[in-house]
């Protein structure tokens, strides 16, 4: 009863907590939990229009079994692992370099680097269609002004890959710049200072303090960046439809062929739900790795 009794006097304490909360936990349960397990149950069943026969693991079997499913699942996580890489690396690169020096030379670096990050995916995949077009577009005539063949990058399988996580990279590094050189910026100057009196050289301040104080930082950004790129889908439909030779073809991407061109919602949603398992996975190790280290 002395149990009882508690409980319901921590209720009535916290019961204002519980109602403000409310709503956004309302929220989250309509438009984040119940499509998670919707999309579960969806990929158990093999749905043709109205109807839909019970499928079990079979649309996960079929999937493994197709070879273009296989190619976008190397595709996706080739996709992930270089953008990821080479955003944080960049990041890094670009912030340690920038984070100490005059305030208003730091801004002016954060905004030129946060530019693309702002402007639609849309139109930046339009401007790098016609800057890469083969026929006319302005790097192919100034290769062709230098003697060099016109190369069409959307089209060949060994630069497709590339320019997309390029873009990607393009599109990420601003987010990045801005996250590091906010950390870096935190870090007390007195421990900076410390490390200076210690005879650290500037990289050694760099591997030894800054670094590992800024972990936390580049795990979040880490996480960001895979959710953001497994879910790239207008740039690949605008500049390549997945092609040439299923180079670009992407599980999303592939998600989306099969749920609206193939109508297989079945196989989509059984997409759906590896790409979830995917960045769960990715995410879990990247947390665990950083665990280890402490």
């Amino acid at each position: 009863m002395e149990f009882l009794y508690r409980a319901g006097k921590g209720w009535k304490k916290q019961k204002w907590g519980y109602l403000f909360i409310a709503p956004q936990m309302t929220l989250f349960l309509i438009f984040l939990v119940y499509p998670v397990l919707e999309g579960i149950h969806l990929s158990l069943y093999d749905i043709k229009f109205l109807d839909k026969e019970w499928a079990g693991l079979g649309n996960y079997v079929k999937l493994f079994q197709d070879e273009v499913f296989r190619k976008a699942l190397v595709n996706t996580l080739a996709f992930v692992f270089w953008g990821t890489l080479f955003t944080v690396v960049a990041g890094l690169f670009i912030s340690v370099s920038i984070f100490d020096k005059a305030p208003r030379y730091v801004s002016v670096i954060r905004g030129s680097f946060y530019l693309p990050t702002i402007i639609s995916v849309v139109v930046l995949s339009i401007v790098w269609s016609w800057l890469l077009n083969p026929a006319m577009g302005i790097i192919n005539y100034y290769m062709a002004e230098m003697g060099m063949e016109r190369v069409n990058f959307m089209g060949n399988v060994k630069f497709a890959m590339p320019v997309l996580i390029f873009m990607v990279w393009l599109v990420n590094i601003g987010q990045a710049v801005i996250l590091f050189v906010a950390a870096m910026q935190g870090i007390s100057g007195d421990i900076l200072a410390a490390a200076e009196i210690d005879g650290s050289s500037r990289f050694q301040k760099i591997i030894y303090v800054i670094l590992p104080m800024i972990k936390n930082n580049v795990v979040y950004l880490m996480v960001l960046s895979i959710i953001s790129i497994i879910k790239v889908f207008i740039a690949i439909d605008l500049m390549t439809r997945g092609g040439p030779n299923y180079a670009t073809t992407t599980m999303m991407y592939l998600c989306y062929q099969e749920a609206f061109k193939n109508n297989k919602l079945g196989s989509a949603s059984a997409i759906g739900v590896i790409m979830f398992m995917v960045v769960l996975l990715l995410s879990i190790t990247q947390f665990k790795t950083f665990r280890m280290e402490d």
